[in-house]
């Protein structure tokens, strides 16, 4: 378990900025489950359990469930931002400070994997009516340059197994059942 790096138990996000229709699948795949996997990695987890941190200097268990709710309606904004305008900017957030606020640290972790549970229904909607064209449409990220619609898809799907992966990891090595 020590080979593990706990900030990125999945290893680093490798960007793509063209899926197959294979890759897309797969990715669809994956999205679709993080509801799914997020609620199995909360279950059961005491009011205490959820106030720890995945690692030292990382955000507890509930600021990690509210930050992919934060993530997912991000997502599925710039989505729906980047199909219907000619390659927009979008605003980043600032996750740490987002993380810091009196919602990511009280609100009860239902409340956000409703959300996600919600908000997963409506973006993979969105995301199986795409034509592959779609996926190519471009816009503009001020920390990341330009990206596609592919390379964004990617980079979603890793944030998702990365963040569950924290959650996950930081449950075995407590040998929390």
């Amino acid at each position: 378990m020590s080979d593990i790096d706990l900030r990125y138990p999945v290893g680093k996000h490798q960007p793509t900025e063209k899926l197959t229709e294979e890759d897309r699948k797969q990715l669809f795949a994956q999205i679709e489950e993080t509801p799914k996997r997020l609620r199995a990695a909360v279950a059961g987890l005491s009011r205490e359990q959820l106030n720890t941190p995945y690692r030292d200097g990382g955000w507890t268990v509930q600021q990690v469930v509210h930050h992919l709710a934060d993530a997912h309606m991000n997502a599925y904004m710039r989505f729906k931002l980047v199909l219907t305008e000619d390659e927009p900017t979008i605003k980043p957030f600032d996750e740490a400070r987002w993380a810091e606020l009196n919602d990511s640290k009280t609100t009860p972790v239902e409340t956000s994997l409703a959300l996600i549970d919600a908000l997963d229904e409506r973006f993979m909607s969105l995301l199986h009516k795409m034509s592959p064209s779609d996926f190519s449409r471009r816009f503009k990220h001020p920390e990341r340059g330009v990206m596609t619609l592919d390379s964004y898809l990617g980079l979603h799907g890793w944030h998702d197994r990365h963040h569950v992966a924290h959650i996950t990891n930081l449950r075995r090595r407590k040998s929390w059942t």
